[in-house]
């Protein structure tokens, strides 16, 4: 019978996802709470799942460790029972992942842990700003901060803290002395530390996972899935940005491998439906050549559908005949970063693109019956009115072209922030913002906008370091936003484009 996952409230040992409680715990992954839900409820009720997170804790658990995952984000739980209930399941080990916006409200976690409870750190914000991390007084008890891809390297510090010494990418301080320290692998051994055969991993353990696989509304079960790590583009407001991340090798997992894991998904919960959340799936000709390929040998469309991340002048290029592929091997709906409708605003982006392409793309999609979710950004640096705009504009003919078209058309829009490690973050701090300034992340209420119940799923993206740095100001643009947001909501909920 499928493992469908209870609805059911959760008791305090049930918040650990993937453990063997009755034995020692070597380590428990912590992904922090977005805010502190002890002051205020969380009002989403869907994250993302934490899937690299759960790579992590699958390839640890395969070479024989206890561990699990705390996902304080998708239980809706406060700094303080975070912190109660990592200390109370006693782990060896703790493990977080930083993120800038969150960043405060892990260090505050980790200041709470208990002195028994070694601390190991990753992600985005470890990357981008280590130095900072090891010298944060809060960051006493963090003994292995972990540059990149982890899995391995994890491993090896669960079986033995002391061989950070001879792991590549994986830094601490010695607080006596005050200085920073940086593994250095072993003759012959640096790259297979950072940049693991995605292909020989374990499919990620679902029991790590709190909210994967889920209901659909449509009455699908549905999981995601990474099918490609590493990304050759130059956004610049991404942290995936290639010249940011000279160290990630970019890799794709084999189309068997892939089919393999939906099949064991689709066996095991009954998962007839699946999200593609890497950059990638879509994102270069020779994979989606090869991945149809395969697909429609295994007959794909026939038993799945799929959404998938996808480059809109990657696209552009595709023939008719590879779109028609696209959907009759299952393609559902693809996400699009168009981020604005200025030609302007998207060069000084390095999207690569234009709004026209935008459009065409577009249409070729929808009229194939192939929905689009379309990911913007209001507030960028050097926007002005006159680009916002025509940033709304053309949401709006996006929609118009949604309402004649088989496939329908969401917009998510968000308010610019910048974040360490991306090249906008840079260019930025060269202009003469202050990089503190910058890191003060604020959630941001939008109800005064009349952005209520629309703003329910959204509630995760709302935040802000307060400063415009766009022509137009920011209580405009807060205004602008909501107006979007209330718009598509009611649009998907009274099925205009549902």
């Amino acid at each position: 019978m499928p493992d469908h996952r209870s609805t059911t409230a959760l008791t305090a040992p049930d918040l650990i996802a993937g453990a063997d409680l009755a034995r020692p715990l070597d380590a428990l992954f912590i992904n922090a709470p977005l805010r502190d839900y002890g002051l205020r409820p969380r009002t989403n009720d869907y994250t993302l799942p934490v899937i690299g997170m759960a790579y992590i804790a699958t390839y640890a658990q395969a070479q024989g460790f206890n561990v699990g995952i705390l996902d304080a984000e998708a239980h809706g739980l406060g700094v303080q029972a975070t912190i109660e209930t990592v200390n109370a399941a006693r782990p060896r080990w703790a493990g977080m992942n930083l993120l800038a916006p969150t960043y405060e409200l892990s260090a505050r976690i980790a200041a709470g842990l208990d002195e028994s409870i070694a601390l190991m750190v990753g992600g985005h914000h470890a990357k981008a700003m280590p130095t900072r991390i090891l010298a944060d007084p809060r960051m006493v008890r963090l003994q292995a901060l972990v540059i990149g891809e982890a899995e391995s390297r994890v491993a090896a510090l669960l079986g033995d803290g002391a061989r950070r010494a001879e792991l590549p990418g994986v830094m601490w301080r010695d607080r006596l002395l005050g200085t920073t320290a940086t593994g250095i692998a072993l003759p012959g051994q640096g790259g297979s530390w950072l940049s693991p055969d995605i292909d020989a991993l374990p499919f990620v353990d679902r029991a790590f996972l709190p909210q994967d696989p889920y209901l659909t509304s449509g009455g699908r079960w549905k999981a995601n899935m990474v099918g490609a790590r590493g990304c050759p583009y130059e956004c610049a407001f991404c942290g995936a940005a290639a010249s940011v991340n000279p160290d990630v090798k970019i890799r794709t997992r084999t189309p068997g491998n892939i089919i393999s894991e939906m099949n064991e998904l689709h066996g095991r919960y009954d998962v007839t439906a699946f999200r593609f959340v890497d950059d990638l799936f879509l994102g270069a000709h020779r994979i989606i050549a090869s991945m149809m390929e395969a697909f429609s040998a295994h007959h794909v469309g026939e038993r799945f559908v799929w959404d998938a991340t996808g480059r809109i002048n990657v696209i552009a290029r595709e023939s008719d005949a590879m779109l028609d592929t696209l959907v009759a091997n299952g393609l559902n709906e693809v996400a699009l970063g168009v981020e604005s409708g200025s030609d302007r605003v998207l060069a000084s982006m390095d999207k690569r693109i234009t709004a026209e392409m935008t459009l065409a793309v577009a249409r070729r999609l929808l009229e194939r019956g192939i929905s689009v979710k379309g990911y913007f950004i209001l507030g960028f640096p050097g926007e002005e009115p006159e680009d916002m705009a025509a940033t709304v504009r053309h949401i709006r003919h996006l929609w118009e072209l949604a309402d004649r078209l088989p496939g329908s058309f969401r917009a998510s829009v968000f308010e610019f922030r910048p974040y360490p490690g991306t090249p906008v973050w840079n260019d930025l701090v060269k202009a003469g913002h202050a990089p503190e300034a910058m890191l003060d992340y604020n959630d941001v209420d939008l109800t005064e906008h009349g952005a209520n119940e629309s703003m329910r799923a959204r509630d995760e993206f709302n935040f802000s370091v307060g400063i415009p740095f766009a022509g137009t100001g920011l209580a405009e643009l807060r205004a602008t936003l909501s107006t979007l947001t209330r718009e598509q909501h009611a649009r998907t909920t009274e099925g205009v484009s549902a």
